[in-house]
């Protein structure tokens, strides 16, 4: 296991280089900073300080040195300039990740858990009217649209704290995800109000499809033959579901969660948008708003690492849930 790990690790540094230099390249060629920064001011800024700011963003150099500077700098800790004055990116960067990370845990956590409820639900009552139900409401989230769906449970939200005259539902409105004054009861509160309304909405339009393939991979373990043997062999139908069939059913549903990763990152993008989150959405937005290069790289870096990470974590888990995967 061991051996197998290091072994992706180290597979996963040249897919990491080659696609954050593929990117590095669309991202310096989508817009022109110093245009922007020649043209957004007034008065208009001279000859010498627009190629000052040149210098400062490296935007004189050519594509190719800027990255290896850039990459290499990241493994020192330099995560390049901005084009906005005295901005630290990389403590920019953690600050965002900490709400964003909170976030994207706590719908992982609800959507899985209801995947695995439901989906078994679902197929250990095939064809009832229990089946059908979630079934219909299953395709519903997964047909709706993130950020419509978004609008409508903030729209929700201010109903019912105008209704109840109460904020457990967060701020809405203000540029804040958290209260950071106050006893620490009030503090935890507004966390969980804040969380509320964007975690339920990435973890309903997550669980969606995650029910389908639970269901679709349990229906298939259920008729396989160790689990009948099992179940001749005298088992309770409990044991067998839990201990035996669920365990191997989950495995295709860890492939799809590890992939659908960076899915429910872009959907954090929009869901904090919407809900004007301080998280690593709404970071994205304002880099690519403003051209920076290098702040919209760290953004993309972090993001890539994370769903690297979260595939080798599925792999590994894949010989926990199935005792016949081993890795050599």
């Amino acid at each position: 296991m061991l051996a197998y790990t290091v072994r992706r690790i180290l597979v996963s540094v040249p897919v990491l280089i080659a696609s954050t230099f593929i990117v590095f390249l669309v991202v310096v060629n989508s817009g022109d900073p110093v245009a922007n920064f020649a043209t957004s001011r007034q008065p208009a800024p001279s000859q010498a300080a627009v190629d000052a700011f040149a210098r400062h963003i490296h935007a004189d150099q050519p594509a190719a040195e800027r990255y290896w500077n850039w990459i290499t700098g990241v493994l020192h800790g330099d995560w390049g300039p901005s084009v906005q004055a005295n901005l630290d990116i990389g403590h920019d960067l953690f600050t965002r990740f900490r709400v964003t990370v909170t976030l994207v845990a706590a719908s992982l956590v609800i959507a899985l858990i209801m995947a695995v409820i439901f989906g078994v639900f679902s197929a250990i009552r095939q064809y009832s009217a229990t089946d059908y139900a979630i079934t219909f409401f299953g395709f519903l989230f997964l047909a709706m649209p993130v950020f419509w769906f978004a609008v409508l449970l903030k729209q929700a939200g201010i109903w019912f704290n105008e209704q109840t005259g109460s904020q457990f539902l967060g701020t809405i409105g203000e540029k804040s995800p958290y209260l950071d004054v106050g006893t620490p009861w009030n503090r935890f509160t507004d966390h969980v109000g804040h969380l509320v309304l964007p975690t339920i909405t990435l973890a309903l339009v997550s669980f969606a499809s995650w029910t389908r393939y639970t269901r679709a991979s349990l229906l298939e373990v259920l008729n396989s033959d160790y689990v009948r043997l099992a179940r001749a062999k005298g088992l309770r139908r409990g044991k067998v579901l839990v201990r035996h069939a669920l365990r191997t059913a989950l495995v295709p549903l860890t492939t799809v969660t590890a992939l659908d990763v960076a899915i429910v990152l872009g959907g954090a993008v929009i869901t904090e948008t919407i809900f004007q989150w301080h998280g690593m959405g709404e970071m994205l937005v304002q880099s690519a708003q403003t051209v920076d290069v290098y702040r919209t790289m760290a953004w993309l870096l972090l993001s890539a690492v994370v769903v690297i990470g979260f595939n080798l974590v599925a792999d590994l888990l894949y010989a926990v849930l199935d005792p016949r995967i081993r890795y050599d």
